[in-house]
């Protein structure tokens, strides 16, 4: 259920997501104690992700 809301905030709003510290390509979300890390591809239709970190 976390993901899921997360990723709806994501879509919603993909100016809220920063790039990720250590690996340019890799985009990082943090709120609300959800940490999602993620690739998009080209067209930022597709979302992959590699990591998830719930509280």
């Amino acid at each position: 259920m976390a993901l899921d809301a997360t990723l709806n905030v994501i879509a919603a709003d993909p100016g809220c997501v920063k790039h990720h510290a250590t690996a340019s390509a890799l985009r990082d979300y943090q709120h609300d104690g959800v940490r999602v890390i993620f690739y998009a591809t080209a067209l930022a239709s597709i979302l992959i992700v590699t990591y998830v970190e719930v509280d």
